[in-house]
């Protein structure tokens, strides 16, 4: 994968078979403790969703003086690859099992427009999924903390409200997502 500084990443994976990923509350709140330790000293999180048998990242790759694109690249493919060998392991010794949890390697495609449609797609997945009936009350989502819900320190909402033509307004903002939904926005963003 390659990754360049300044740039928009849609990152991406799902269990093995579609299985689950996550089985208790606690496996998503250390998967997401996991992506802070792992993957934001290079890229700021922009939005996130975290469902039971996948999970979505929009990422924007930092400029990092010290590092050249391709070392960039080279480290941030294998802090991705960490962050889920690293999972894997702790599921695996938590609930005794063994194995890849994840289907083969992270995906990552590069936004080259409509960052902001990626952003509420990946808002979405859960009242798609029908897991929640309102977009704001899925737990593993940064939805809440762009409505002022909650104060989350992993997505960057200045950086997003800055690049992403998010609103700032929490009713504004509800309103465009819940728009985008009924309009059937597509993957159109990459």
């Amino acid at each position: 994968m390659k990754f360049l500084p300044h740039e928009l990443y849609h990152i991406y994976n799902r269990g093995n078979n579609s299985q689950p990923i996550f089985f208790e509350r606690e496996n998503y709140l250390f998967f997401l403790r996991k992506i802070k330790q792992e993957l934001t000293p290079f890229c700021d999180v922009l939005a996130y969703c975290l469902m039971p048998n996948h999970y979505h990242l929009l990422v924007r790759v930092k400029n990092l003086n010290e590092l050249t694109g391709s070392e960039l690249s080279v480290v941030i493919s294998r802090k991705l690859g960490t962050l889920q060998s690293s999972y894997t392991r702790a599921i695996n010794k938590s609930f005794k099992r063994h194995g890849s949890l994840f289907q083969q390697k992270v995906k990552a495609k590069h936004i080259l427009k409509y960052g902001h449609i990626c952003f509420h797609y990946i808002h979405q997945n859960p009242l798609k999924a029908r897991l929640c009936s309102n977009l704001q009350d899925w737990e593993f989502s940064s939805f809440p903390d762009y409505l002022g819900l909650r104060n989350g320190s992993l997505p960057n909402k200045v950086l997003a409200l800055d690049i992403l033509d998010v609103p700032p307004s929490s009713e504004i903002l509800l309103k465009e997502s819940i728009q985008s939904i009924e309009e059937g926005w597509k993957d159109s963003f990459y």
